[in-house]
């Protein structure tokens, strides 16, 4: 049946936002994220960077967080028809924890926690459209094919309180990591300055570098396999691929890192049945956001890195 004229959705027009306290401190495109369900990621970025989107009658950025007061102005954004399919599939990832204030999931290798940069949704994204009432923001990241333990915020005081206690090292965030190597010491600091750089097909890499950014990486030693360790990695800092840069550096590159690791040992474990980075997100210990309260929480090895080391026990 041909639709009339009566059936079409509303023209879009422009919307001006007042921000609050409890909005303040968003960045730019999560708010606009939140606030026009539906828009594709890539329309608000584009109305951004065109000048559309405006803050206070004047053009920023994608990152420029929100402050109370601030006059936000949205263009006409013309939202997907009514019977278009959801661009986002809802999911649910395994909870740890999760009560008012915080939600914890472990999350699968191969799945990006925020989409972009080739990627058109992630697990916040999956989680929004499964709960499309919640706030739900990002505490932290960890990279696709790291798996584990991912803090999500599900109010903005949580949140702010988290990046707080992240920035002040409050936190204990520990990833066991399979390397290629005999690692030496029972325990070890790594600290080295890391600066991200990109390759000319404009992928993200980071190096160290002494005009880089402080880095401290924790490594203790929890079991030889011959020419291969198993390794528990504390984050003292909180860099881009910092524990896979650090442990590259030092001569034991992760297990499956497709950056910084080497093509022949990740073959070598695609055969045994390994396709993806050896690293996980294992513990974490943290005070409650609001509360203070401790608290301990722990996703244990998926079963594809268990039977890896299995394999290598009986090698």
């Amino acid at each position: 049946m041909r639709k009339t004229e009566d059936s079409k959705a509303p023209a879009p027009s422009v919307r001006m936002f007042q921000i609050d306290t409890e909005q303040a401190g968003q960045r730019l495109d999560n708010f606009l994220v939140r606030m026009c369900k539906g828009v594709p990621k890539s329309h608000l970025y584009k109305a951004i960077r065109s000048g559309q989107v405006r803050v206070n009658k004047g053009r920023t950025s994608a990152d420029y967080r929100l402050r109370p007061g601030d006059v936000l102005r949205v263009p006409p954004l013309r939202l997907p028809a009514p019977d278009t399919p959801r661009p986002v599939p809802p999911a649910a990832f395994p909870v740890v924890y999760e009560d008012d204030a915080l939600l914890v999931v472990n999350k699968p290798a191969g799945v990006a926690v925020h989409g972009g940069s080739g990627v058109s949704f992630g697990v916040i994204e999956q989680l929004r459209a499964a709960r499309p009432q919640a706030l739900l923001e990002l505490a932290h990241r960890l990279d696709r094919e790291t798996s584990g333990l991912l803090m999500i915020a599900k109010k903005r005081s949580s949140l702010v309180a988290l990046h707080q206690m992240l920035r002040e090292g409050k936190g204990r965030k520990h990833y066991l990591a399979l390397v290629k190597g005999d690692w030496v010491n029972d325990r070890q600091h790594l600290r080295a300055p890391l600066l991200k750089w990109l390759t000319a097909s404009g992928e993200r890499r980071v190096k160290v570098d002494p005009g880089g950014k402080p880095a401290h990486t924790i490594i203790t030693l929890q079991k030889r396999y011959g020419e291969y360790s198993l390794l528990d990695a504390e984050l003292r800092t909180g860099r881009t691929h910092q524990i896979r840069v650090h442990l590259a550096a030092a001569g034991y590159p992760i297990v499956g890192d497709d950056k910084y690791g080497s093509d022949e040992v990740r073959a070598r474990f695609a055969r045994m049945g390994l396709n993806r980075m050896f690293l996980h997100a294992h513990r974490l210990e943290i005070p409650h956001p609001l509360t203070g309260d401790m608290l301990k929480l722990q996703a244990d090895l998926p079963d594809a890195c268990r039977g890896i080391l299995a394999c290598l026990e009986q090698a």
